[in-house]
């Protein structure tokens, strides 16, 4: 082997990288009149929002509609991090229904989108308000008499930063818990770690430290008990989506 041939390794390696990366965004080019034009199909109930988790903190890059309040440059929400946590393995989400923090009730579809390798790289969303179809469903429930539907819909978190949707699913697994972090015993300590990571939350840049700031342990002590979690993770631990809107 010659000089020149190690070096051509690592610069092959970088070329296919590059175009990997092209491709993607050319991808994003392409969907970004699809985000208008299905919003626009569907009118002032629907959003569209187009996201590259190569920017888990703003993986945003197109939006039209108002439904969540979403904009260029936001974060992604559970749903998306947890698309991010399975990586390549995941799949689409559709038709699910799940709740603003103001009551709104949506029904929502995730596509993830792929490269030409088959890598997942960002998601297609759509979230369409049916607040006022279930308000309709529950007005015929009670002439029918055959009951109101469920009200055990889950709750979304939505924003542009990141650190409130973390927040939110931290809240979520300690409510679960029925206890603060410090009356948790260590096998359910390993098991908020271990809940927090198949949602991706340790993706986010700065994650740790926020969990760590949140509980009030130290960043070591967080690391820690993630590299545990992580030890003693079943190998079939992904649970199935508790429906949260992209």
């Amino acid at each position: 082997m010659t000089d020149e041939e190690p070096r051509r390794v690592p610069q092959e390696a970088e070329r296919k990288r590059g175009a990997g990366e092209a491709e993607r965004d050319a991808i994003l080019r392409a969907l970004t009149p699809v985000v208008d034009g299905i919003a626009a199909t569907f009118g002032p109930v629907c959003e569209v929002v187009l996201h590259d988790y190569r920017r888990p903190e703003s993986s945003v890059v197109a939006v039209a509609g108002t439904v969540t309040g979403r904009t260029v440059g936001g974060a992604m929400s559970e749903i998306g991090m947890r698309v991010l946590a399975r990586g390549d393995e995941a799949a689409d989400e559709l038709n699910y229904v799940t709740r603003t923090g103001s009551g709104r009730l949506l029904k929502s579809s995730t596509m993830v989108l792929r490269d030409s390798a088959g890598a997942v790289f960002g998601a297609l969303c759509v979230n369409v308000d049916v607040t006022e179809v279930g308000r309709v469903q529950s007005l015929l429930a009670a002439l029918s008499g055959t009951g109101a539907p469920s009200a055990d819909t889950p709750v979304t978190t939505f924003g542009d930063d990141i650190d409130s949707v973390v927040d939110a699913l931290l809240d979520a697994h300690l409510a679960r818990q029925g206890q603060t972090w410090a009356g948790l015993d260590r096998a359910a300590r390993l098991d908020l770690f271990r809940g927090l990571d198949e949602r991706g939350v340790f993706a986010v840049r700065r994650a740790v430290e926020q969990i760590a700031a949140r509980l009030g342990i130290s960043r070591a002590s967080a690391y820690n008990y993630l590299s545990q979690a992580r030890a003693t993770a079943a190998p079939d631990s992904h649970d199935t989506p508790e429906g949260a809107a992209p």
